[in-house]
């Protein structure tokens, strides 16, 4: 695919990934309530989770009809085009029940499997994080770089946790064993702005076992545009599985530290 309609794409996504960060904020001036749960009864979805995809779904379906549709709330939606769009419609779901500000929409657009274009977009500060594969990264039209964080001791982490009990309790046991060998770590809950905050330098490094695509597809090509090291285990690609993103001198200390916690075992 051209850098063109790489760019073309992105446009597309960028305008409709700020439309919807404009209604989930004006949204959240009303009452918020869960509307269901998915994999445990903390694992919420509220009505303008849905209201918001609807809206990416009809918006990206009328410029594009033959393209495919992945959403976390949704069904999914196969085209004949070879490019999908990956869409979270709100990142961050608990922080915006809550009125915390900082949660998302992110969406990437991939062409035959291929991440080429990214969007997220923090909805209350309306900061817009863009890429394009091989084109860099941005924040509200700036370019963007990692840190030039080389040492882990000195890296600032950032990292989230899963809904499963059994899950979450192992990843206390693996931020017990790594918070001595850290700077800090934060948990801001939203995996892109996580991803993002990377690509800019406001963390070194994050780590998280449980993200979805629809989690990490924009924001994993945004902190790589950026120039972070971007993967999984043991050189696997970033996955649910496991996906680290960290500037490339504090990468490889990470995620041996990681390893050495066995964080794969739930």
């Amino acid at each position: 695919m051209s850098s063109e309609n790489a760019q073309d794409l992105l446009k597309l996504a960028t305008e409709v990934a700020t439309e919807a960060a404009r209604l989930i904020v004006e949204r959240r001036r009303g009452t918020i309530t869960v509307a269901d749960t998915k994999s445990t009864a903390t694992d919420i979805v509220t009505a303008v989770d849905r209201e918001s995809e609807e809206l990416i779904r009809a918006r990206v379906l009328q410029a594009r009809p033959d393209d495919s549709f992945l959403g976390e709330e949704g069904d999914d939606v196969n085209g004949s085009s070879g490019v999908r769009w990956v869409v979270d419609p709100i990142d961050g779901t608990v922080n915006y029940l809550y009125d915390i500000p900082t949660y998302a929409v992110s969406i990437a657009v991939e062409v035959d499997g291929q991440t080429v274009a990214g969007v997220v977009v923090d909805a209350p500060k309306g900061e817009v994080f863009t890429a394009t594969l091989g084109g860099g990264a941005y924040v509200d039209g700036q370019p963007i770089r990692v840190s030039d964080c080389a040492d882990l001791a000195k890296a600032l982490v950032g990292t989230g946790f899963g809904y499963d009990a059994t899950r979450r309790q192992v990843q206390a046991e693996v931020i017990q064993q790594l918070i001595t060998k850290v700077r800090d770590i934060r948990r801001i809950g939203v995996g892109a702005i996580d991803l993002c905050y990377v690509a800019c330098g406001r963390l070194d490094a994050v780590f998280e076992r449980g993200l979805n695509p629809w989690d990490y597809g924009a924001g994993a090509l945004i902190a790589a545009e950026a120039g972070a090291m971007v993967g999984g285990m043991d050189g696997a690609p970033v996955s649910p599985e496991m996906s680290i993103a960290a500037t490339p001198a504090v990468f490889k200390p990470l995620h041996d530290a990681l390893a050495a916690t066995n964080p794969l075992r739930s």
